[in-house]
């Protein structure tokens, strides 16, 4: 097609942030580091390579996924521990944050709730911001590697994709059936996985990840959670992200409580206040 005689003008246009956070109440980190100083570990569970593995952390508490031996990239899922229904909720969190989380930053649950699950108060990799290609860590982009597009695109079935590593997981903490337990594995937190897009195609692209042993993201639990971490098969996701080659290794998730009579000024978010009848 010819190029309009304004294509210029056109494109010169000024963006519009589609969704300013002035507005959003802000998280009072200063409360949660005193929680954090009262809190006591009550868990921990170690993740094996090209696993994944269930958590559960009280409203008011903590839980922090360490790298441990190696490189390692792992995909987060959250629910509402009462209630399965109520997940994280990715694309919100990316629009109303951007395609990477830090500290002071929330991931945010799924309609009809949407209210904050839990807020980063920590994160050993927040120094490495945007680097020459575009690329940051802890994406809300991605949505998890999964063996229906690896079939799509190589014909292969490969079982120990993170979606795949997700569902075992979920049904073996709850008991659901495999294909019930799926429907409710969702987007993910690309827990220190290194992205972004192209510049030229605007294509999602990996590269290999800042994250060392010591590092560390860690989470103040807004609600009761159920959480689930996979060790993606691509280790640091420098190459591939569905392989029995890349080196891979564990992740460790410690899970922190802090004393009720420290939380007494505190408050859960309550759900949206949407009134939904009037839509209907």
């Amino acid at each position: 097609m010819k190029k309009p005689i304004d294509a210029e003008a056109r494109r010169a246009v000024k963006p519009v942030i589609c969704y300013p956070v002035d507005a959003l109440p802000q998280p009072d980190m200063a409360a949660y580091e005193g929680f954090r100083a009262q809190a006591k570990k009550i868990d921990e569970v170690v993740v094996p390579p090209r696993d994944a593995a269930t958590f559960s952390v009280p409203a008011g508490g903590f839980f922090r996924i360490t790298s441990v031996e190696g490189p390692q990239v792992g995909d987060l899922n959250l629910w509402h521990a009462d209630d399965l229904t109520e997940r994280f909720y990715s694309g919100k969190t990316r629009a109303l944050h951007g395609t990477h989380v830090t500290t002071g930053q929330r991931l945010w649950s799924s309609f009809p709730a949407l209210r904050p699950m839990v807020t980063i108060v920590q994160d050993t990799l927040d120094w490495y911001g945007k680097d020459e290609f575009g690329g940051s860590v802890h994406d809300v982009i991605g949505t998890r590697c999964d063996p229906y597009t690896h079939n799509l695109l190589s014909g292969g079935h490969y079982h120990h994709c993170c979606h795949s590593n997700l569902t075992r997981a979920l049904a073996d903490a709850t008991g659901l059936p495999l294909h019930e337990a799926e429907t409710h594995v969702h987007d993910v937190l690309n827990v220190f996985m290194c992205t972004g897009f192209t510049r030229d195609t605007g294509q999602y692209f990996m590269k290999a990840s800042p994250v060392r042993p010591g590092d560390f993201l860690e989470f103040f639990a807004e609600v009761p959670l159920l959480g689930a971490l996979s060790t993606c098969p691509g280790g640091d996701c420098s190459a591939e992200h569905s392989s029995d080659q890349a080196a891979c290794y564990p992740l460790l998730v410690e899970v922190f409580e802090t004393p009720k009579r420290a939380l007494a000024a505190w408050n859960q978010p309550p759900a949206n206040g949407y009134d939904r009848s009037h839509g209907r």
